[in-house]
């Protein structure tokens, strides 16, 4: 199953089949393509060359897995747990420079997560970020310390059946992807102002 974009500009081909599904096949992800998307998060930009990001991966099967599945809100756990591996995405509170806080560590975060997903797709796989779980329990179980902040989690596999999906979740799969047109999210001189590239 595949949703492409329906972009107005060309973009790469990985962008344009990017998605979210929530259909996860069991099948485990190669060690091979869970080091290269990991590789392609290291080398995402980030402020002074700080690289704020760390990751906990749990590969089903494992404890870390387990801990990482139940940091997820109920409605996450219904379908995340057939997903074979699990990522807490997490950032570096402070610079390791002077000790100060680092006003970009999410930000340079959530880029290395954009090129882990997109590197996923370039390895047949799909992923799914999600903002619904618990940092606070992430924090007590997976013994993350108190200068590294717990952002989000994504889910990698492959491409699951829809239709064993949990009720309420199918349809989504299956609807239209949606974005706002470039006009409503680029300005020109002030915000707010029409931009004229579109």
């Amino acid at each position: 199953m595949k949703k492409p974009t329906n972009n107005n500009y060309p973009i790469l081909e990985e962008l344009k089949q990017r998605w979210s599904p929530r259909a996860y096949s069991e099948e485990p992800v190669e060690l091979e393509k869970l080091q290269s998307i990991l590789e392609a998060a290291r080398w995402a930009p980030s402020a002074f060359n700080e690289q704020p990001w760390r990751f906990i991966v749990g590969r089903k099967g494992e404890k870390t897995w387990g801990l990482i599945l139940e940091t997820l809100v109920e409605w996450n756990q219904k379908w995340a747990r057939k997903a074979p591996v699990l990522v807490i995405n997490i950032g570096k509170k402070n610079s390791s420079y002077d000790g100060k806080t680092n006003a970009t560590y999410a930000y340079d975060t959530g880029q290395a997560v954009a090129m882990m997903v997109t590197e996923a797709v370039n390895q047949g796989l799909i992923g799914h970020q999600m903002s619904g779980f618990s940092a606070e329990k992430a924090i007590e179980l997976l013994d993350i310390p108190k200068d590294y902040q717990p952002i989000s989690v994504t889910a990698f596999g492959y491409l699951g059946d829809p239709e064993l999906l949990p009720e309420g979740m199918k349809e989504s799969e299956f609807e239209d992807r949606k974005r706002k047109p470039l006009n409503e999210t680029v300005f020109s001189g002030k915000f707010g102002e029409m931009s004229e590239l579109f």
